[in-house]
Parts: C-alpha cells; sequence; structure tokens
C-alpha cells in the first residue's frame, strides 16, 4: 500500500501536493487540517485517515478524532497530532508508547520533518512536517512511503517549496 502522509496543513493545500500524491492509495493527515473543506478535498482525492489537532474547529474534531489506531498490512499505525519524538514523547501519548507500542507512530505539529526509529521500543517514528502555508517553518514537507507486510520502503520526503514562495 503506498500512503502520501501531511501533517499542518492549517486550512491551505499546496497545489503541487496532488502531483505527489498520484499514485498513492490513501492519505494520512497527522492534525491541524484546518477545516473540514481541506478535509473534504484531500478525502475526494484520495482515501483519508486523518486526525484532528490544536487548532481545529468542532467541525474538523466532530469527524476526526484526536487518535487513530489502526492496521495496514502486517503494520499497527497510532496517527495523531501531538506525539513527540523518541525520548521526548508527549505525556498524553507516552504511557500508551510504552505499554503498547504500535510499529509506526505518525505525528504532526512541531512543523519539522522527522524520520526516526525508536531503538528502544521498536517503534519508526514519523512526522511530516508542515504541508501548509502557516507556521514558522521554512520549507513544506510531506512524505510518501510504502508498506507491504511488516516492511515500510521506499520512504521519501518530499519538498514541495520555500513558505512563502509558493511555485506552481
Amino acid at each position: 500500500m503506498k500512503i502520501g502522509l501531511i501533517s499542518d496543513t492549517h486550512g491551505w493545500i499546496h497545489p503541487r501536493l496532488f502531483n505527489h500524491f498520484e499514485g498513492v492509495d490513501e492519505i494520512w493527515h497527522a492534525g491541524d487540517i484546518g477545516n473540514i473543506e481541506t478535509a473534504d478535498t484531500l478525502a475526494a482525492f484520495r482515501p483519508l485517515k486523518a486526525v484532528y489537532g490544536n487548532i481545529d474547529d468542532y467541525a474538523v474534531r466532530k469527524v476526526y478524532k484526536e487518535h487513530l489506531i489502526f492496521n495496514v498490512e502486517e503494520i499497527k499505525v497510532w496517527l495523531t497530532h501531538i506525539g513527540g519524538s523518541p525520548g521526548h514523547y508527549n505525556k498524553r501519548v507516552k504511557p500508551g508508547i510504552f505499554n503498547n507500542p504500535p510499529d509506526l507512530f505518525i505525528c504532526g505539529h512541531s512543523h519539522i520533518a522527522l524520520v526516526m526509529n525508536d531503538r528502544k521500543l521498536g517503534i519508526l517514528v514519523i512526522n511530516p512536517g508542515s504541508a501548509g502555508y502557516n507556521g514558522f517553518h521554512k520549507y513544506m514537507t510531506a512524505i510518501r512511503l510504502q508498506i507491504d507486510g511488516k516492511v515500510i520502503h521506499d520512504l521519501e520526503l518530499i519538498e514541495l517549496g520555500e513558505r512563502g514562495k509558493v511555485i506552481l
């Protein structure tokens, strides 16, 4: 299964994101969607799994949960917005991470792209950075990856461009 990962769109979708996600089977959004229209646009393009983030309003929170735990192929995935990173997990996810760790932990919030193995827990932690225009990040980013059985491969960091300089 081919997956497109994004976070922190804040109500804006980079026009080139659709080209980058043309071949994906699903889009997973790690929160701060921005508005329900953004989620609907993504869901009309490809099947969408998403969670709400700290800036999302009632309309988004009514449709999407704070945490989404599911299986894809033979991989247990945990998708949330505020999650942290190895050694610095957020207190709201820490008990679950240590007591029932997923294989793949995906979060957003920091606007900083991160792909890191938590060797202690055997977890791959991914933050796709921010695909949106708003925030303090310098570059807009997304991630593409593939899951086959228990293997995650062909992971690509996609740089959509410098925030403030949108080139179509």
